[in-house]
């Protein structure tokens, strides 16, 4: 799964990656993160029809937005929010037919951008009381580039606000996950999917159906990935800031411990 992630680009700069058009920047200000975690807003990229007191219907093109969403998606039916963070991640094999994604990935997909992603490996010696040692390793494009992660998004009403509460809709999204291979999938099992340059006007489009989707989907491990350990001060929500994802140096294979790449 993708658990964490870190994202640290300004919106100024994925307006330009992403050839946004309708930027939202006031209400798109999301903070620097070097450890999202679920629940927490993070940047969105989708494309949307404007709705106009002439065009209430929303036909016509849509136009590429950016957005601050909520991460872990809550479903349009859910009676509480709460049911989001249990939903940070929908499993692509499952997508299409499970009730909580199927909508949103008919027509709601976006584009999660990310510096990279976190992902703990369970290593084999146990620690001083038997319990499993997890590594956490963090895993970005060779290239310093954005990771587009693929992602849906959901508008939920909250029922208990008023219909003229400027709060009363919650936009909340999720990530797209499938099976790890690999060296990647020595790490987990699990790992995001993302959308390359070619297809991220298709991916956002929400004309478009459903069945050839998966096509333009690419697993990270066919992205040009690096995956390095890293502090395992990252496990804990609190602690923030580029020092996270600093490389730490593999174990020396002879003194006994475990080296992973």
């Amino acid at each position: 799964m993708c658990g964490r992630y870190a994202s640290s680009r300004s919106p100024e700069d994925l307006v330009e990656e992403f050839e946004v058009l309708d930027p939202r920047l006031e209400s798109a200000v999301v903070p620097p993160s070097w450890n999202i975690a679920p629940t927490d807003p993070v940047h969105a990229i989708m494309e949307r029809t404007p709705r106009t007191d002439d065009d209430p219907d929303r036909e016509g093109d849509p136009v590429r937005q950016l957005r601050a969403l909520r991460w872990g998606l809550v479903p349009s039916w859910a009676k509480d929010e709460k049911i989001g963070s249990r939903m940070i991640n929908a499993r692509v094999e499952t997508v299409a037919e499970k009730p909580a994604f199927r909508k949103a990935f008919a027509s709601r997909r976006c584009i999660l951008p990310a510096d990279g992603y976190y992902e703990w490996y369970v290593l084999d010696q146990p620690d001083a009381k038997g319990k499993p040692q997890k590594q956490p390793f963090f895993i970005h494009p060779d290239d310093s580039g954005v990771l587009a992660m693929a992602g849906l998004y959901e508008i939920w009403r909250d029922p208990s606000k008023p219909e003229d509460a400027e709060d009363r809709f919650r936009w909340t999204c999720t990530v797209l996950t499938t099976e790890a291979t690999d060296e990647l999938g020595r790490i987990h099992d699990r790992m995001p999917l993302l959308v390359d340059r070619a297809s991220r006007a298709e991916w956002l489009d929400p004309r478009r159906t459903v069945a050839d989707l998966s096509s333009l989907l690419t697993p990270a491990q066919q992205a040009g990935l690096t995956a390095y350990p890293v502090s395992a001060a990252v496990g804990n929500v609190r602690n923030n800031g580029p020092e996270l994802v600093a490389p730490l140096a593999l174990a020396d294979p002879d003194d006994g411990q475990e080296t992973l790449l």
